[in-house]
């Protein structure tokens, strides 16, 4: 159902460029279908689950698109999945990715759902001529830890085949192990499973985040869910990161050795660097040149 008109769609990243390529940020949709325990944008109160739109966002999405630089990078769904079910109908993502190749931008689109297997046309489209890849994010390679932190997001099996599926039509893809929560699936066990499983699905890189952001609101919301689906954790966190914004997993020293120690036994790319140069080689080079 749409909302109130939009007077901006496009908002600069922070270090344009720097990580996974972005200059810009777009969200088409307000509110997420997934229902993530440790969602940065859902607070206590809000009803971030409910998905709506702006009603004129092309129009002023392709309007700004005239005012940027050919080839710069914009980034669908870096707030709420660019792939809710209303996506079938309406169409948004579809009509701003048609936008976004006509202006001769590239894009990074992160999403969990399969529906962006209906746009591959454009995304071989914007891929000749623009950097572009989509990011499938995988917190976890056990269903059942889905189900508790993802309850309405398709299943770590289905987001790896459809990597595997956008890796055969040519699709370059690369998988967001974010977040790994502390003490939830901050465990050497899924982060090699989920290494295992972007190699096989054919993803070009892996990009992990060894903890949560719990802000104000935000932590009210997961502690309160957390309680729910881990009975006692709540206490933990308590003792462990008082009212600490960036809660960092206990474990992260170790993990972070075991995935650099996986990713190269696997040659998949890990480091943020490399990974952009990979999504925007040519903008690095010439970077280098001057």
């Amino acid at each position: 159902m749409a909302s109130d008109f939009a007077k901006q769609i496009l908002y600069p990243a922070k270090n344009s460029g720097k990580t996974f390529g972005i200059d810009f940020h777009a969200d088409l949709y307000q509110g997420c279908p997934h229902g993530c325990l440790f969602c940065e944008y859902a607070v206590l109160g809000n009803d971030f689950g409910t998905v709506t739109h702006k009603t004129n966002v092309i129009e002023v999405l392709s309007k700004e698109l005239t005012a940027k630089p050919a080839h710069a990078v914009i980034s669908l769904g870096s707030a709420a999945d660019p792939y809710p079910s209303i996506e079938a109908e309406k169409k948004l993502t579809r009509q701003a990715l048609t936008a976004i190749d006509t202006a001769l931008m590239g894009c990074v689109v992160t999403t969990k759902n399969d529906l962006v297997l209906r746009d591959v046309d454009l995304l071989k489209r914007i891929a000749a001529h623009s950097p572009m890849v989509v990011m499938i994010p995988i917190a976890t390679f056990s269903e059942a830890v889905t189900k508790k932190i993802e309850p309405h997001a398709p299943r770590p099996t289905d987001r790896f085949r459809l990597v595997a599926k956008l890796t055969a039509e040519g699709i370059p893809c690369g998988i967001k192990m974010s977040p790994m929560i502390p003490f939830v699936n901050d465990t050497e066990d899924n982060l090699r499973e989920i290494i295992r499983g972007a190699k096989n699905a054919g993803a070009r890189y892996i990009y992990p985040a060894f903890g949560i952001t719990l802000r104000n609101g935000q932590r009210e919301r997961f502690y309160a869910m957390i309680e729910r689906e881990f009975p006692g954790l709540k206490n933990v966190y308590m003792d462990t990161f008082g009212l600490k914004t960036a809660c960092v997993s206990p474990s992260a020293p170790q993990l972070k050795k075991i995935f650099v120690i996986e990713c190269k036994k696997q040659k998949i790319l890990y480091g943020m660097k490399d990974i952009v140069n990979m999504i925007r080689p040519e903008k690095t080079v010439q970077l280098k040149l001057f």
